[in-house]
């Protein structure tokens, strides 16, 4: 099959042009490289993965026979990379589960569980987790745009379907708290489900913001970092942040197979849901929580407590899975330093500023029907469209509380063959 190619961010993916409403998305790169679907790999090991021992990492655990759903624009499973870990999806705005005509979803399952495949370096941090996808929005051009209405039925089917681990890289426009999207949260985080959510990409100005869902309680909310633990520019601030990780030139699989390299929390949060899935692995008894608190309390941290710039710090998967404490219910700032002991406590840097580059970089932004508006958090080097820099402060985000019975009011979408 001949490459897909994205056009570059004056045209629409599909080569379609837009359809004149400001407020519909499109969709090509936002620089001027290109990625290609059904491409080639790339060889090299990717930045994210060099930091990280994963021989020593997948001693511990492999993800195996760990569900974790993926809330995205579908996964293509004929990237060879991810035909052996696609378990099932749904879709709720036509097509299949299995089908993703924009790339992005296919980009967050990558970095989770995309399997060892020769002649590239890259592969997902959960190397034998079982992907189950769920399309709950589509890409421009096509008949379906999603919602907060199918993005709360995805959670419940999720949730349904035996996922534990949910990732979801989208966030509200407009700073927008949905009450079906909150009661789906409450709902699954109430039956024992992680839900690890992107912090967004609108932290230029250095403002705090919330976005949803990373914001509600019980979602574990990440920031994007950089080759150096700061945060990337673009990321989100705000006091919901929970922990960061890489999330600045990250590698991941592409539709018809291939890779592609993009910037984004899009693409650090699934890095945590990785790591996530190996702790499921090692301790299935562990609930959510427990979880949760393992990744903050082994993080690299910036300080004793956490900021609202990368949380509890930049997350550390080898100290995550080789640690043999018993973790609590929600993690514990580290013991203040006695006064005299001769020991200086210097905070990591936290980077406020931006290059005269990341100031040309965009955010995907998808419109989606004529409900709640849902940004999927890409920065950069990925597909579609609003400047970045006009939508400052237009996204927030996290749930409400776990006790709380849903009423995310089904919206009666099509589904298609999931394995539950």
């Amino acid at each position: 099959m001949a490459p897909t190619r994205l056009a570059d961010s004056g045209n629409t993916a599909s080569g379609r042009s837009g359809s004149g409403d400001s407020d519909s998305a499109r969709f090509g790169l936002a620089d001027s490289s290109e990625c290609v679907f059904g491409g080639d790999n790339i060889k090299s090991t990717p930045w994210s993965l060099q930091r990280i021992l994963l021989d020593q990492l997948w001693e511990q655990a492999t993800g195996k026979d760990v569900k974790v759903a993926v809330i995205d624009t579908g996964v293509d499973k004929s990237n060879k990379q991810l035909t052996g870990a696609v378990a099932g999806g749904r879709s709720y705005v036509g097509g299949s589960g299995t089908q993703d005509l924009e790339g992005h979803g296919t980009r967050v399952a990558g970095i989770i569980a995309a399997r060892p495949y020769k002649g590239t370096g890259f592969v997902g941090i959960a190397k034998d987790a079982d992907i189950l996808s769920y399309r709950y929005t589509g890409g421009e051009g096509e008949k379906g745009q999603g919602n907060a209405g199918t993005m709360a039925d995805a959670i419940g089917d999720a949730v349904a379907d035996g996922a534990k681990i949910i990732n979801i890289s989208s966030d509200t426009q407009n700073k927008q708290d949905d009450d079906t999207l909150r009661g789906a949260v409450e709902s699954a985080v109430s039956k024992g489900a992680l839900i690890i959510a992107a912090a967004g990409n609108d932290g230029a100005d250095g403002k705090l913001a919330k976005t949803y869902p990373a914001a509600y309680d019980g979602v574990l909310a990440v920031a994007a970092s950089d080759r150096n633990d700061e945060r990337a520019p673009f990321s989100q601030a705000g006091d919901f942040v929970d922990v960061a990780a890489p999330g600045v030139s990250m590698v991941s699989t592409v539709p018809l197979g291939g890779q592609c390299t993009a910037d984004g929390t899009s693409f650090a949060a699934p890095y945590v849901a990785g790591v996530a899935a190996l702790l499921k692995q090692k301790y299935p008894e562990w609930n959510a929580a427990q979880i949760a608190t393992r990744i903050e309390e082994t993080a690299q941290r910036p300080g004793r407590k956490p900021n609202p710039f990368i949380g509890w710090g930049v997350v550390d998967p080898v100290a995550a899975l080789t640690d043999e404490s018993e973790p609590g219910e929600s993690p514990e700032p580290d013991p203040p330093v006695a006064a005299g002991s001769g020991t200086r406590v210097i905070p990591m840097a936290v980077t406020m500023g931006e290059s005269e580059a990341e100031r040309e970089r965009r955010v995907a932004i998808y419109v989606l029907g004529t409900g709640l508006a849902l940004a999927l958090v890409v920065a950069g080097g990925g597909v579609a469209v609003r400047d970045w820099r006009s939508r400052r402060g237009e996204s927030t985000g996290r749930f409400g509380s776990a006790g709380r019975a849903a009423s995310a009011g089904r919206s009666g979408s099509s589904v298609s063959g999931v394995g539950r």
